[in-house]
């Protein structure tokens, strides 16, 4: 896995070095200060507070008080430390609700920088939408840059996507759902023409996972049902080099792997807008038409004519469901 340009690995080094800098002015700087610091305390503070019952009390006072943030620090200090602890065990690098502020998604973005030379790219999503057309994507130029793209969406004439859609609120169809995997299937065929080694399969059960795997990476979300996928948590596992056995990055890579490999799901035909069945040996059995017209082109149209103007409906009309 590249983990980003010369660049980005020199300023992380600069970085360390100037905090440790810091650290250690810091340190010394103490150290110098506390004969001068113990001096007043043993030679003026105390003679002033035996003296003053007010002094005395208020010292307690900001004593005790003292004393009680250090013990709540400790105390949050070594939650985090678990929490931490925990957190590296699986392998977890980031996390960010769906209504997550700026900061979250900056944090996301420099993460999503070291993998500019990410050479491969596996996805397994309902739509694909969000992660392969929506302007707003973050993982979308990353995907576009890697040389080998392998994508599983849900079948578009399979009974996953009815159960998907009647499971959304009223206002996403599955004429949205369709529009979005048409919108995919057409950036996937762009990037076929680049040169990219683009590999398409659809798979019939409703979706359970979107998983996006980019190098040493993979991000994570669950498809809950009555709810899209946009709105959901999102995780990032990175794998552990030294310990893969460690963390969740490897069981959710091979949940791909596995969807991938499995021979009752189609590969796609981007040539001629067809569904290529094979048997476990990789041998072809069958194909069939997609049904649904991809890009205006000439394949079975909808029964309704409303359904097949809503299908060529133009990229930027389309409402981003995942």
């Amino acid at each position: 896995m590249h983990r980003g340009a010369s660049s980005h690995s020199l300023l992380v080094g600069l970085r360390t070095i100037l905090s440790h800098g810091a650290l250690t002015v810091l340190a010394v700087a103490i150290a110098f200060s506390l004969p001068g610091f113990a001096n007043y305390i043993l030679n003026e503070w105390l003679p002033g507070v035996e003296n003053n019952a007010s002094l005395l009390l208020g010292t307690e006072i900001a004593l005790a008080a003292v004393l009680a943030l250090i013990f709540n620090l400790a105390a949050v200090a070594w939650d985090h430390r678990r929490r931490v602890l925990t957190a590296r065990l699986a392998s977890l690098v980031h996390a960010r609700n769906a209504d997550a502020g700026w900061w979250a998604r900056r944090r996301e973005r420099a993460l999503v920088n070291q993998l500019t030379t990410a050479r491969d790219a596996f996805v397994l999503t309902p739509t694909g939408y969000d992660t392969l057309v929506a302007r707003e994507s973050v993982l979308r130029p990353v995907i576009e840059k890697a040389y080998e793209i392998r994508v599983m969406l849900v079948n578009p004439v399979g009974q996953g996507l009815r159960r998907l859609a009647e499971s959304l609120p009223p206002e996403v169809t599955i004429l949205t759902l369709h529009t979005e995997i048409e919108a995919t299937i057409g950036a996937l065929s762009a990037l076929r023409k680049y040169g990219k080694k683009v590999k398409l399969k659809f798979y019939d059960e409703e979706p359970f996972w979107k998983l996006v795997v980019l190098g040493d990476y993979i991000w994570v979300q669950h498809c809950h049902s009555g709810f899209v996928v946009s709105e959901q948590p999102e995780y990032v596992f990175a794998l552990q080099h030294t310990e893969p056995r460690h963390g969740l990055f490897v069981p959710f890579y091979m949940i791909f792997l596995n969807a991938w490999n499995d021979a009752r799901h189609p590969e796609y035909d981007f040539d001629t807008n067809e569904l290529v069945y094979r048997d476990a040996g990789g041998r072809e059995t069958g194909r069939e038409l997609l049904g649904v017209p991809i890009e205006g082109s000439h394949f079975p149209v909808p029964s309704s004519v409303a359904e097949a103007a809503l299908l060529r409906r133009p990229l930027s009309e389309r409402t981003a469901v995942y």
